[in-house]
């Protein structure tokens, strides 16, 4: 886990959700977070940037990116049949220095 995903990670914990997974392969998919908060299962894509003069962290998700988590998703819960009745979100969290962004992702 890098230091972007424990930031991100902390940022989640205090907002009361509770990791499951991270840096989790599913095939040729990666997921940075799997975390659950109540009926609500949450995945993250995570992005930092080393400083504001290399752009924003989030401007590097794109249309084929989002389609990566939602297919990387579909597979990490298809593994994990006991949470399928779980309410799936999908986000990313931009972070920069000590803050975090989220931002919903739209499959």
């Amino acid at each position: 886990m890098n230091r972007g995903e424990r930031r991100a990670l902390l940022h989640y914990r205090l907002r009361g959700y509770r990791l499951l997974d991270s840096n989790a392969r599913v095939g040729r998919y990666e997921i940075d977070l799997v975390l659950r908060r109540g009926r609500q299962l949450l995945v993250v894509e995570v992005k930092e940037k080393g400083g504001e003069r290399y752009g924003d962290p989030l401007e590097m998700i794109d249309v084929e990116k989002v389609r990566r988590v939602y297919t990387g998703a579909q597979a990490w819960l298809a593994r994990h049949p006991e949470l399928a009745g779980l309410d799936l979100v999908l986000e990313a969290a931009g972070v920069r220095g000590r803050r975090v962004e989220r931002v919903p992702l739209d499959a």
